[in-house]
C-alpha cells in the first residue's frame, strides 16, 4: 500500500510504503514545481521497472546469459478512454535468437504488465 502526503510546495507530494519513500510533482505548465517525476511517469516507471527486473529474474532462473537490459515505456492516450503502453526492450549479452524470443515472451508475465492488461476498477474508500 502506498500513502501520499502533500508537501508545502504547491503540488509536491511525498509518498511512502512504510519502508521506502519518494516524491512526485506536477510540471511547471500545470502549476507545479517540476521537482520530481509526474504521476504518469511513475506509472510508466512501474511498468518499465517491473519488465526490467522480471526479465533479469527469468534469465537467472533459466541460465540465460543476459548481460543487461534496457526498457523504455511511454503511456499514450490518443483516444479518449484508452491508454496504450508502448515499450521497447533492449537485451544485451551473447544470446541466441531462441533465448531472445524466450526473454521477450517473459515480459508478458511481468506482474505489473498482467495487472495493467487485466480488467481494472476503482473503489474510493474515503468520504
Amino acid at each position: 500500500m502506498i500513502t501520499c502526503y502533500s508537501k508545502k510546495a504547491h503540488f509536491d507530494t511525498w509518498f511512502t510504503n512504510g519502508k521506502h519513500e519518494g516524491h512526485c510533482d506536477a510540471p511547471l505548465e500545470k502549476g507545479g514545481g517540476d521537482s520530481s517525476f509526474g504521476p504518469r511517469e511513475l506509472l510508466e516507471a512501474a511498468l518499465a521497472g517491473c519488465i526490467n527486473i522480471w526479465v533479469r529474474v527469468y534469465a537467472a532462473g533459466h541460465d540465460i546469459p543476459l548481460a543487461g537490459i534496457m526498457t523504455e515505456v511511454i503511456l499514450v492516450q490518443e483516444t479518449p478512454g484508452e491508454a496504450v503502453f508502448r515499450y521497447t526492450v533492449e537485451l544485451k549479452g551473447p544470446l541466441t535468437e531462441d533465448q531472445r524470443r524466450e526473454l521477450l515472451e517473459a515480459v508478458q508475465s511481468c506482474p505489473v504488465h498482467q495487472t495493467l492488461a487485466g480488467k481494472i476498477s476503482f473503489a474510493c474508500l474515503s468520504a
